[in-house]
């Protein structure tokens, strides 16, 4: 309810059980139970929000006004569904406590999820339908007060290896010298010893091009560090090392750096406190984000364990090969833990655009065509629309330039 009215719509809602109370009451307000009271607005429920625990649920899908929906109602309902449990489904990821087959990285699939099925993922319906129950409600109230809230956009830059050559130790430089040779990539050898000799041509040290891309549109934009020790998954520069350290100082002069966990840390608290603390000391301010390496989310685990670990917002709520609102909505929310039935003190700041779930489009237009649709849907319901590019993708080679892309993609979005 506070997701959809207050987050949402800007609209500050009270709650009571009693009819009498409910009755008396001459102002905007909506009945949510099996049979309505009166003549006022009505919402029939689905069983779902009277639940404890998880169960095996049926779907029935529909339309409202274009729009897809589920937990269809009957005709007395002034809306086609329940409202109200379909948001709850989505944003409390109901769907991932359920039996499902994880992918390598143990990471819930998105083919697995309702939104990919019914093809609605590309969508933040839940921000759709409230926006469309505030027409209804405006029709039925037109005096109701509503604050309206703005759009945002924040670019998200990964950084797990922010260096390709550089700064990486004199066993690691080695080893990767003889792969390189091993493998006949010359290319690659040449361009080590340029950046040994000179590693301000490291490809992807590109943190003052892109600072300055994001001072030059206005973007908002947050840079994720991984500061953890090497292992089969961490294979970014020693946090040991000083110009490691130093930029990470200058990057925080400019925008605010947070903490992209490392894979190792993922069931390991001790560690995240650690990696959390370390970087903290760098920057010498409190890191209040998280983001986990490969966009490792298990529900409920991965929420306690930031919750444990301090962090008062995380920004992991997507997929790395999908595009589109995994939770189904563009709005921040803060996470509900369905088998402890609390609410924890996180906010999840869902993304809508992952720059690895571009590779599989064949040209940039065809991508900025898919952005451009996010976007807008984001834009109409003055969401907070959240890109995340790493360093690496952005320096790296490819078929496609993605740093011109993604300088194409600030100046077309440029709010």
């Amino acid at each position: 309810m506070k997701h959809i009215f207050t987050r949402i719509l800007g609209i500050e809602v009270v709650f009571t059980t009693k009819v009498e109370d409910f009755i008396k009451h001459t102002g905007p307000k909506i009945t949510y139970t099996k049979q309505p009271l009166q003549n006022e607005f009505f919402v029939r429920s689905n069983d779902l929000l009277f639940e404890q625990g998880i169960n095996d649920l049926q779907f029935k899908m529909a339309e409202w006004d274009g729009v897809p929906c589920f937990f269809v109602t009957g005709d007395r309902s002034n809306i086609p569904f329940d409202i109200f449990a379909a948001s709850f489904y989505l944003i409390s990821r109901y769907e991932e406590y359920l039996p499902h087959v994880k992918d390598v990285h143990g990471r819930f699939p998105p083919t697995e999820s309702l939104a990919y099925q019914n093809d609605f993922l590309e969508w933040p319906v839940v921000d759709i339908w409230a926006f469309q129950l505030l027409k209804e409600l405006k029709e039925r109230f037109p005096n109701m007060e509503v604050k309206e809230r703005g759009f945002s956009y924040t670019s998200i830059i990964d950084v797990t290896t922010s260096h390709c050559y550089a700064h990486r130790g004199f066993v690691r430089s080695l080893a990767g010298l003889v792969l390189d040779l091993g493998s006949l990539k010359f290319k690659r050898v040449a361009e080590r010893f340029m950046v040994w000799l000179n590693p301000g041509l490291d490809p992807f040290d590109n943190f003052s091009s892109l600072i300055e891309l994001h001072k030059n549109y206005g973007v908002g934009s947050m840079f994720f560090f991984q500061f953890a020790e090497y292992s089969t998954y961490d294979k970014n520069v020693s946090p040991n090392n000083n110009r490691f350290r130093h930029l990470i100082k200058s990057v925080a002069d400019y925008s605010i750096v947070s903490l992209g966990a490392s894979y190792s840390s993922f069931d390991n608290i001790a560690l995240l406190k650690e990696e959390k603390k370390q970087l903290s000391q760098v920057i010498n301010r409190p890191i209040n984000a998280s983001r986990m390496r490969y966009n490792r989310v298990d529900i409920p685990t991965t929420y306690r364990n930031l919750v444990e670990t301090e962090f008062t917002d995380d920004y992991t709520m997507g997929y790395t090969h999908e595009i589109g609102f995994r939770a189904g909505t563009c709005t921040p929310f803060f996470f509900y833990d369905i088998p402890l039935e609390v609410q924890q003190p996180i906010k999840v700041h869902p993304f809508a655009v992952h720059d690895y779930a571009l590779m599989k489009y064949k040209d940039k237009e065809e991508i900025l065509e898919k952005i451009s649709f996010l976007y807008k849907e984001t834009k109409e319901v003055k969401g907070e629309f959240i890109s995340v590019f790493s360093n690496e993708l952005l320096g790296g080679e490819s078929k496609i330039d993605w740093i011109d892309l993604y300088s194409t993609v600030l100046k077309r979005f440029y709010v």
